[in-house]
């Protein structure tokens, strides 16, 4: 399922969300043009789980190499459609999360939930020698606390169907929830089988679980209380 855009206006410009999508898409294109040298720089910048458990055991004082990555892989993306997929969903729920939130909060929020995603990843793939990059435990942490704030809300969906595609417009709340459950069962499925899959699914679990959490403990003038238009009725 492919989200299209959602049924609620932002009352304010989504100033740090567009940033996001600037920043996210130049630092594609720097890698894009790094040639040879890409592996390196997805290795140094992108968190390892392997390395970052072995510098905290060997080199307990070098704390700025271990936590960096996890800021900056979160800004890194491993091809075109893996960036410009992240972007699309970040587009769609980022800024009415914004909204609520304000510009501050949202972009402090955001690199929690991305950080969080990181921290979930390393932990359950601790021995992994992967290097994992990507936006999208951030952006699942987005979209765990849209689910929050606006389960009413409409995502026009493009839903495709053996040969052909349908639009559908789905109530968030189912939306967000079915997605979260591919993750969920993908990433119990990922530990079963003990095999990398490619993909970060406890990141996008882990990301997901803090922007819930991070709304249910806001204050309720940044948090719970839905406006009337909302949603569409």
């Amino acid at each position: 399922m492919i989200p299209l855009r959602d049924s609620i206006p932002s009352r304010t410009y989504p100033t740090v969300n567009t940033f996001l999508v600037l920043v996210n898409g130049l630092v594609f294109l720097y890698e894009a043009f790094l040639g040879s040298g890409l592996d390196e720089f997805i290795r140094t910048f992108g968190v390892v789980p392997l390395r970052y458990f072995y510098l905290r055991e060997a080199y307990p004082s070098e704390i700025f190499d271990s936590f960096l990555p996890f800021f900056t892989s979160m800004f890194l993306h491993g091809g075109w459609l893996h960036v410009m997929g992240n972007m699309l969903f970040l587009w769609i729920f980022g800024d009415n999360v914004e909204d609520r939130l304000g510009h501050a909060r949202y972009l402090l929020f955001y690199i929690v939930c991305g950080v969080a995603a990181a921290f979930t990843q390393v932990y359950t793939h601790p021995s992994s020698g992967v290097p994992m990059v990507g936006a999208s435990g951030a952006i699942a942490g987005v979209m765990g606390a849209y689910l929050l704030l606006y389960p009413r809300a409409r995502i026009l969906t493009l839903v495709p169907i053996f040969f052909f595609v349908s639009f559908i417009e789905i109530p968030a709340i189912l939306f967000l929830g079915f997605w979260f459950l591919l993750q969920f069962f993908s990433g119990l499925f990922s530990l079963g089988v003990g095999v990398e899959t490619g993909v970060a699914w406890w990141a996008h679990i882990g990301g997901f679980m803090a922007g819930l959490l991070v709304i249910l403990v806001s204050p309720k003038r940044y948090g719970r209380r839905l406006y009337p238009d909302d949603y569409w009725p």
